[in-house]
C-alpha cells in the first residue's frame, strides 16, 4: 500500500506522564516519567510503516526508526533495541533531550496534517521506553535481553588497531561505541573526572539522569572501550603524541566550553555568573544533593537567566528546585522567537519561570560591597530578519528600566577552549576559532585526525553532534579495515 493510499484514523498522540509543577519545582528527579508499556504500544500502534519513512531522514544517526517501531508492534522489545543500537549509542539519552519535533518527528508523516491523523509518533518517547526497559530486563536476566548484549559485545578485538578521542561528550562517545563495536580498541580521554561531557555538567537531573548516562557508559566499556578521566588535551596528552604511541586516528571531541559573556557594566559584581560554571556546580558538583554533597552554589530570591535557549531554560528552573522565589528570562526577541525546545520553555513556564521578553541587559548594578542588586535593561522592538532569519531586535531610543536581583545567570553562548588547538600544529581553525573539517567524514586539515560536535560547528544539539561522531567513525572504520567495516 502506498503512503498516499494510506488513510489512518485520528488517533491523538500519547501523552507522556510526568511530575505536577508544583511537586517537581521541590525535587530534582526526571520531570518526565516515561511510558509504561500499555503507553508505549499504544503509541507504538500510530506508526502506518511508510514505504520511505521521512522520519529517517531528519534522524542525525541515520536510526531505522521504521524498523524499529515495527519490532515494537510485534512485542519484540529486544528485537526493536538491537535496531537502535546499530544506529546510536546513547538512545536512552536521545530519547530525553534530543529535538524530536525539529528532526525525526518533524518528518513523520502523520504530523504533516495534525487534525486528520493526531499528530506526529511520539519517537522520542518510544526510543527512551524501549532503552529503559531493555536496560531493566537485562538487570532481570532476561534471557533474550541477555542474548543480544551478548552478541553485541562478541566481535573479535583487533588490539593492532585503536584508535584515541579527546574528549567524552555525545561526539567521542559515539564514535567510541560504533568502532568498538566493530573490535577496534578505543581509549577515551576526559579532562573532567566524569565521562559524558554536556550530558554530566550541563543537563540537569531532573531532564536526564547521571545514572542513565554511566548506563550508557558502562554498555560501552563492557565493549571494551577504555576511559581515562582527568586528562586534558594539550596539556595532558597531544594528538601527535597519540599517534607516537601507536593509535591509528584520533577524534577531537572537545565541545565548545568557554563562556560568553555580554561586555556590559557591572559584569563582574557578586551574583554573575555564567551558566556554564554555575550548571557544572550544580550538575557535575551535586550542589543540589546537599548535605550529601557540599560543593557550593550561589543562592537568591530574585534571579534573572539571560538568554532563550535550552541552557537559558536549564538555568532557571534550576534556580526555582534551589529555593528562589522569582525566576525570569530575559530574552531580547519575543517567545515564539526562542531555540529553546518548546518541550523545556513550556515546563519552565508551567514551573513559575516568568519571561521577560522584548528587552536587553544595559548595565548590573551592584551595591557599595559590588553586590548585584538589579539588572537596567533596553526595552526592544522587532526589526527585518538578520542572517539567521529571525527578526532583528532593535533598541527603543530612551525605554529602560531596572529588574530587582541578586543573581545574573549568563547564557548567551559559548565558544572554544583553545588549550587543545593551540596545542596541535597544523591544525586549520576558521575564523571564529573553531576546528574546520570536512562536513561528510570529519577529518580535519591534519591525516587521519578527526573532529566533531560543538567544536567545529559552535554550540548544537546533542545529536547533531553524535551525527558528526558517527560520519567520522564509519570513515576511520573503513580506513582501518577497509572491506570488513
Amino acid at each position: 500500500m502506498s503512503e498516499k493510499a494510506v488513510k489512518p484514523a485520528k488517533r491523538a498522540r500519547t501523552e507522556m506522564p510526568v511530575q505536577p509543577p508544583f511537586v517537581r519545582i521541590q525535587n530534582y528527579l526526571e520531570v518526565a516519567l516515561g511510558y509504561g508499556e500499555a503507553e508505549a504500544m499504544a503509541e507504538a500502534s500510530r506508526c502506518i510503516q511508510c514505504k520511505k519513512p521521512g522520519c529517517r531522514q531528519g534522524c542525525p544517526v541515520e536510526i531505522d526508526i521504521k524498523g524499529f517501531i515495527g519490532k515494537l508492534q510485534q512485542g519484540d522489545l529486544p528485537g526493536a533495541y538491537k535496531v537502535l543500537r546499530e544506529y546510536n549509542s546513547l538512545p536512552a539519552v536521545c530519547g530525553r533531550v534530543c529535538p524530536q519535533e525539529n528532526q525525526c518527528e518533524g518528518m513523520c508523516i502523520l504530523g504533516k496534517n495534525p487534525e486528520k491523523t493526531g499528530g506526529a509518533v511520539a519517537i522520542g518517547r518510544l526510543e527512551r521506553f524501549v532503552a529503559d526497559t531493555f536496560a531493566a530486563r537485562l538487570a532481570g536476566g532476561d534471557a533474550a535481553c541477555l542474548q543480544i548484549t551478548g552478541e553485541t559485545a562478541c566481535h573479535m578485538s583487533r588490539d593492532d588497531l585503536k584508535v584515541a578521542c579527546i574528549g567524552a561528550g555525545p561526539s567521542s562517545l559515539t564514535v567510541a561505541g560504533y568502532l568498538a563495536s566493530l573490535g577496534i580498541k578505543v581509549t577515551v580521554f576526559e579532562a573532567l573526572h566524569e565521562v559524558g561531557g554536556v550530558l554530566v555538567y550541563g543537563i540537569p537531573e531532573f531532564r536526564l539522569p547521571k545514572s542513565i548516562v554511566r548506563r550508557e557508559v558502562d554498555a560501552m566499556r563492557d565493549l571494551g572501550v577504555e576511559f581515562k578521566t582527568n586528562w586534558v588535551g594539550g596539556k595532558a596528552i597531544t594528538v601527535q603524541e597519540l599517534f607516537d604511541e601507536g593509535y591509528k586516528a584520533v577524534f577531537i571531541g572537545v565541545g565548545a566550553g568557554l563562556p560568553q559573556f555580554m561586555h556590559v557594566p557591572g559584569e563582574n559584581s557578586i551574583g554573575v555568573f555564567s551558566a556554564n560554571e554555575y550548571l557544572t556546580r550544580v550538575n557535575l558538583g551535586r550542589a543540589y544533593d546537599f548535605p550529601n554533597y557540599d560543593t557550593p552554589v550561589f543562592k537568591a530570591e530574585q534571579v534573572c537567566v539571560i538568554g532563550g535557549g535550552n541552557v537559558a531554560m536549564d538555568a532557571a528552573r534550576t534556580a526555582l528546585r534551589l529555593g528562589a522565589k522569582k525566576v525570569s528570562i530575559v530574552y531580547r526577541r519575543t517567545k515564539s522567537e526562542m531555540p529553546a525546545r518548546l518541550e523545556e520553555l513550556e515546563h519552565a513556564i508551567e514551573e513559575g519561570v516568568q519571561l521577560e521578553l522584548l528587552c536587553a541587559p544595559l548595565a548590573l548594578n551592584a551595591d557599595e560591597n559590588k553586590r548585584l542588586v538589579s539588572m537596567t535593561v533596553q526595552n526592544m522592538k522587532l526589526g527585518e530578519p538578520d542572517a539567521s532569519g529571525r527578526c532583528r531586535p532593535m533598541p527603543i531610543e530612551g525605554d529602560t528600566r531596572d529588574i530587582p536581583c541578586q543573581l545574573v545567570i549568563i547564557a548567551v553562548g559559548t565558544r572554544p577552549n583553545p588549550i587543545l588547538l593551540e596545542a596541535t600544529k597544523g591544525l586549520a581553525l576558521n575564523k571564529r576559532g573553531y576546528i574546520e573539517a570536512n562536513p561528510e567524514i570529519g577529518e580535519t586539515s591534519i591525516h587521519n585526525v578527526f573532529a566533531g560536535g560543538d567544536i567545529v560547528t559552535g554550540a548544537a544539539t546533542v545529536i547533531s553532534a553524535m551525527g558528526a561522531g558517527r560520519k567520522a567513525a564509519k570513515e576511520i572504520a573503513k580506513r582501518l579495515l577497509g572491506a570488513e567495516a
